[in-house]
C-alpha cells in the first residue's frame, strides 16, 4: 500500500489555486473546528462557569476580550506558516534570544507551559470520571480513567489529520447543542436579570476570584496552547502546500494570499462556534450559580454544575447534560492530544533527532508522544484529584504565556513575512493591540501575585 503524502512537504505538484466564493471557501475550513473542539472544554464548561459563581457577571468583559483579541494573533501565526510553510515552532525558533540545543527560548518556554497546562488535560479526564461514576458508581474511578486512555490511544495512535477533524465536528455539534440547552436553562431561570447582564460588560476588576479570571482569560476563546497549535492544523488542512512554494511570481502571491483569506472564514468560523459557548456557560454560572452562592468545587464539580439542569429543566435533562459533559470533556482530551504530540514530536525535530523530509519518523515520534501526553495527565489527576484547581493552574500557566506568544508573531510579522503577503493597517494594529492587552493582564496579575493580592 502507498504511504500517504508528507503534509509537511511542500511540492510544485501540490500548487492549487484557492477556492472562490462563500460556499467553496467554506468547505475547505477545518482547522478551526479542530482547535473550537480543543477550546469548548474544561475552560468553558469548568472554568468559566466557575468564574461566573464566584463574582457574578463582573467578569463578563473580561470572557468577552478574551474571544475578541486572540484570533489576530492566531491570524499571523497561520498567515506566516501559509507564506512560508515553515511549522509554528520553526517559525518562532528565527526570534532572537538565548538558545539551548538548538531551539530558543520560546520553544522552551512553549514546552514547559504545555507540561504545566496537561493539568487541565487531567482534570478533563477527571470530569469524565465524576460524570461516569454519577451514572454508574459501583465501577471505581481508575477503571473508568483507563478506559478513556485506552480510546484516545486507539482514536489517535496512527491516525492522520482527516480522522482527528472527523471527531471534532462531532464534538463541536453535539457542544453546540449542549450550548442551546445552556441558553435555555438560562431564560428559564427565575434568578435571571437582563440587566444585571448588561452591568458586566462595563470594565471592572473583579474583587474575588482574580486568579480564576487570569486562567480564565488564559484559556477562554484561544487559548495559548491552541495559539502554539493551529499552524499545525493548517499544515496538515493542506493551506500551506497548495499555496506552493514561494518563487516569488505573481501566481504564489496569489495562491498566498488566497489561502490566508480561506484561514480567515476558518477563524472566524470557529471564533462564532467558541466565543457562543463561552458566553453561554459563563452566564449560567453568573446567573444561577452565583445568586444561590452555589461554587464548584473539587470532586463535586459535575455534581453541581448537573443541578443547574435539572433544577430548571427538569430531572429528564441530566442524562442529557452528563452525555454533554462526557462529550464536551473528552473531544477536548483527544483534540488537545493530537495536537500537542504534533508540536512536540516538531520540537525534536528542531533540536536535531531527524530532518524535516523524514516524514516516518516523524509520525513515529508523533505516536510516542501520544502515549506520554495521555499517560501524564491521568497521573496529574490521581494525583492532585481537583479538576477546578487543575484548570485554574494550567490556565494560569497560558495567560502568562499569551505575551511571549504575542511578541513572537510580532517579530514574524515584521521581520519575516514575505512583503508581498503582509496583511493590512488594521490586522497589524490588531495584533499590536492584541499583544499589548494580553502582556497588561499577564503584567498586572504578577505585580498582585507578588503583593500577595492574588493567588492561584
Amino acid at each position: 500500500m502507498q504511504a500517504p503524502p508528507d503534509p509537511y512537504a511542500i511540492q510544485p505538484a501540490d500548487a492549487e489555486s484557492p477556492p472562490s466564493g462563500l460556499g467553496a471557501t467554506l468547505r475547505r475550513i477545518g482547522p478551526g473546528v479542530v482547535l473550537a473542539s480543543s477550546i469548548v472544554g474544561s475552560g468553558e464548561l469548568i472554568a468559566t462557569t466557575t468564574l461566573g459563581a464566584k463574582v457574578g457577571y463582573t467578569a463578563l468583559w473580561i470572557i468577552l476580550l478574551s474571544c475578541a483579541i486572540k484570533p489576530a494573533v492566531q491570524a499571523e501565526l497561520g498567515r506566516y506558516t501559509i507564506a512560508t510553510g515553515e511549522t509554528g515552532l520553526a517559525g518562532l525558533n528565527h526570534v532572537p534570544g538565548p538558545r539551548l540545543v538548538h531551539v530558543n527560548w520560546i520553544v522552551w518556554l512553549w514546552a514547559l507551559m504545555t507540561l504545566v497546562s496537561l493539568m487541565q488535560i487531567g482534570a478533563m479526564y477527571g470530569g469524565v470520571t465524576q460524570v461516569m461514576q454519577i451514572v454508574a458508581p459501583a465501577i471505581p474511578k481508575e477503571l473508568y480513567v483507563t478506559g478513556f486512555a485506552g480510546l484516545t490511544l486507539l482514536i489517535l495512535l496512527g491516525g492522520g489529520y482527516e480522522r482527528v477533524e472527523r471527531f471534532a465536528v462531532l464534538k463541536v455539534s453535539l457542544f453546540s447543542f449542549l450550548t442551546v440547552l445552556a441558553a435555555v436553562l438560562l431564560f428559564r431561570s427565575p434568578s435571571f436579570r437582563v440587566g444585571e447582564m448588561m452591568e458586566g460588560l462595563r470594565p471592572q476588576i473583579p474583587t474575588t476570584g482574580l486568579g480564576t479570571a487570569l486562567a480564565v482569560f488564559g484559556i477562554t476563546g484561544v487559548g495559548a496552547s491552541e495559539l502554539f497549535m493551529y499552524p499545525y492544523w493548517c499544515v496538515e488542512k493542506g493551506y500551506a502546500r497548495r499555496s506552493g512554494i514561494n518563487d516569488g511570481s505573481p501566481a504564489w502571491e496569489a495562491r498566498a494570499r488566497g489561502w490566508s483569506r480561506v484561514m480567515m472564514a476558518d477563524i472566524l468560523t470557529s471564533l462564532v462556534i467558541y466565543t457562543l459557548a463561552t458566553v453561554a456557560f459563563y452566564l449560567l454560572g453568573a446567573g444561577i450559580l452565583h445568586p444561590a452562592g452555589t461554587v464548584p468545587r473539587g470532586n463535586e464539580t459535575i455534581t453541581t454544575l448537573s443541578a443547574m439542569y435539572t433544577a430548571t429543566l427538569g430531572n429528564w435533562s441530566a442524562p442529557v447534560f452528563y452525555l454533554g459533559a462526557v462529550v464536551t470533556l473528552y473531544g477536548t482530551i483527544f483534540a488537545a492530544t493530537a495536537a500537542n504530540s504534533r508540536v512536540f514530536s516538531d520540537m525534536t525535530r528542531l533540536m536535531g533527532y531527524f530532518e524535516a523530509h523524514d516524514s516516518a519518523r516523524r509520525t513515529r515520534m508523533r505516536d510516542r508522544f501520544i502515549v506520554w501526553l495521555t499517560v501524564v495527565p491521568i497521573l496529574m489527576f490521581l494525583l492532585f484529584g481537583n479538576p477546578v484547581q487543575m484548570v485554574v493552574i494550567g490556565g494560569t500557566a497560558q495567560a502568562l504565556m499569551l505575551p511571549v506568544i504575542g511578541v513572537g508573531a510580532l517579530y514574524l510579522r515584521h521581520r519575516k513575512l514575505p512583503a508581498s503577503v503582509a496583511p493590512g493597517i488594521f490586522a497589524t494594529v490588531a495584533l499590536w493591540i492584541a499583544t499589548a492587552v494580553m502582556s497588561s493582564a499577564a503584567l498586572y496579575y504578577t505585580y498582585l501575585y507578588l503583593r500577595g493580592q492574588a493567588s492561584l
